[in-house]
């Protein structure tokens, strides 16, 4: 992985974006609809932080493979902006989670409330630990991780939306990285943050070195009948820059994931939802979404990085990624979940052996 990360080392590394996380951990054993067990949560993102909701940024979107959602992608496909707050969570949660923007937002932008609200909400499936479908998290919850977002260093692996997740077979969930990139002379930061629920184990590649294959078979799937396809899950990235960008370069951005994703091993599986987000916090108040009134009719104008240098951002993107879904890896430890289905962490000692036997010339 190339790049100087920023202070965090997270997403958060980019000027004013904030990270909430509501993180349910509850009961074990049988599984009862409505009662748990519960692992799952969910990751708000506010990309001006809670002040500057209703403040535009250039963005972009795309999708790697369809077997997932991400509401509000229409709009971000046709107006290149966001204004709201992002949120990941599990995958029949998507609801409460869109509610849960639209509440907080009414309690505390009410002049950004009078008009229509197409929050970002996207998902990954959870459903093998967690009772998905027990309606754990609520508005209330996702309200509750927007108040409480903050800068600074992010909480990885079991964690937010993530803390049901598995990623090549082992305890994924919440991962994050970030890269300076320098341009004229100045300094941007390129952050991005996963939620990791994809690959099978035979894929998993780190530093070049092809370790999953090395690694024995996960002794648990063998007695779960209920596991899903190996490979199958989704994975979803944000990518959030400082730097001033065009809503097609943020898009272009957002198409670079899959080659950060690739450099772990994932061919992709047709039962993963690989749904992409990227945007720039740069050009504050130039991007107007609102109602037109007569006394603002006149022309905006954006600063925005020329083409010509965009290879830079690409890097970026591309080995932040590869870096975040690590560590949604790295930094976890073994789960248990409902009717005693288990995921394990991966075996850091171990596989540091292979890797650095594998780099070995």
């Amino acid at each position: 992985m190339l790049g100087d990360p920023g202070p965090s080392n997270a997403i958060t590394d980019v000027p004013g974006l904030e990270v909430g996380m509501l993180t349910l951990i509850q009961g074990s054993g049988p599984l009862v609809v409505g009662a748990g067990p519960v692992r799952t949560g969910a990751t708000v993102i506010l990309p001006r932080g809670r002040t500057g909701v209703g403040s535009a940024c250039a963005a972009g979107a795309s999708v790697l493979n369809g077997n997932g959602e991400m509401t509000g992608a229409a709009f971000v496909e046709e107006a290149g902006l966001l204004d709201l707050p992002v949120v990941l969570t599990n995958s029949h949660a998507v609801g409460a989670a869109h509610r849960g923007v639209i509440d907080w937002v009414v309690a505390n932008v009410p002049e950004r409330a009078q008009r229509w609200m197409l929050p970002v909400v996207a998902e990954t499936y959870d459903g093998f630990l967690n009772d998905i479908n027990g309606a754990h998290v609520d508005s209330a919850g996702v309200v509750r991780a927007i108040n409480e977002a903050t800068a600074g260093p992010v909480a990885q692996g079991s964690v937010g939306g993530g803390t049901g997740m598995r990623c090549y077979g082992f305890k994924g969930g919440t991962g994050t990285a970030s890269r300076v990139v320098t341009f004229a002379g100045r300094g941007y930061v390129v952050g991005v943050l996963v939620q990791a629920n994809f690959g099978s184990r035979d894929e998993l590649v780190i530093a070049g070195v092809p370790v999953g294959r090395a690694l024995p078979e996960d002794p648990f799937r063998a007695a779960e009948p209920a596991s899903p396809p190996a490979g199958a899950g989704s994975i979803i990235a944000v990518v959030a820059t400082d730097a001033p960008l065009l809503p097609g370069q943020c898009k272009a951005l957002s198409r670079r994931v899959p080659l950060g994703l690739a450099r772990t091993g994932t061919t992709g599986s047709h039962f993963s939802g690989d749904l992409f987000l990227a945007f720039s916090t740069a050009n504050e108040g130039a991007l107007r979404a609102g109602y037109p009134h007569a006394d603002e009719e006149q022309l905006d104008g954006l600063s925005f990085v020329p083409w010509s240098f965009i290879d830079r951002f690409y890097d970026a993107v591309v080995h932040a990624v590869e870096e975040a879904v690590l560590n949604a890896l790295f930094i976890n430890h073994d789960m248990t979940g409902r009717d005693g289905h288990t995921v394990p962490a991966l075996p850091v000692r171990q596989v540091m052996t292979l890797v650095r036997a594998g780099q070995r010339p």
